[in-house]
């Protein structure tokens, strides 16, 4: 008896296509995202398309609903606000592990993210200031830490590019700020790393939102 295989690499390719879409701005909230319709775009089959979108609900990047299609969601700065919350104590237990040391990646997302054209879509710059902060996850070497930091990222990256207007920081302060960041958790000790973290997530969009 042969078992079929899903088509992992359409999921991954297809869930890729959109995500990037939603998170540049492109397909804008409250937007329904038709399983027939999108199969019919993409030229691939509905199966496919249930198992993309799940994937992007489960990142918090769209939501499903009873009888309704998945949709791209408003985001708020209170939903901001409590992703910081949660992202606190997984970057603190990143900063405990990691004083000390440097993460290469990190590193190399800060270098990206300072060599971006002037006038780069705030959309890309995003992307580089959560690639830095996954990457210092990623460093730390637990999989269930980076499991759980993942969801947390994309949903952040989301919320950053819709709420622009609430971050005070151009391209340019932002690569100082992580430039910071990078340093004091180089330098340690764990304390310090943590409380260098805690500034970090309290910067003063907050104050803003």
């Amino acid at each position: 008896m042969s078992i079929p295989l899903r088509p992992i690499s359409a999921v991954s390719a297809l869930a890729e296509a959109l995500r990037a879409r939603v998170l540049s701005g492109e397909i804008e909230p409250g937007t329904a995202l038709p399983e027939q319709e999108i199969a019919l775009v993409y030229g691939v089959a509905r199966p496919t398309v249930r198992e993309a979108l799940a994937l992007l609900v489960h990142e918090g990047l769209l939501r499903r609903e009873r009888n309704r299609s998945a949709y791209v969601p408003e985001v708020t700065t209170d939903d901001l606000t409590d992703l910081m919350f949660v992202r606190r104590p997984l970057e603190e237990l990143m900063a405990t592990a990691m004083a000390g040391r440097r993460a290469a990646e990190a590193e190399a997302a800060l270098e990206r993210m300072a060599g971006l054209p002037a006038g780069s879509s705030w959309s890309l710059v995003v992307g580089e200031h959560i690639a830095l902060h996954q990457a210092l996850i990623v460093a730390v070497g637990s999989p269930r830490l980076e499991r759980m930091y993942g969801t947390l990222a994309a949903e952040t990256r989301l919320a950053l590019v819709r709420l622009r207007r609430v971050y005070d920081d151009d391209r340019e302060g932002l690569v100082a700020q992580h430039r910071d960041l990078l340093d004091a958790i180089a330098e340690g000790p764990p304390e310090a790393a943590r409380a260098a973290v805690r500034h970090h997530l309290d910067h003063s969009w907050a104050e803003q939102a």
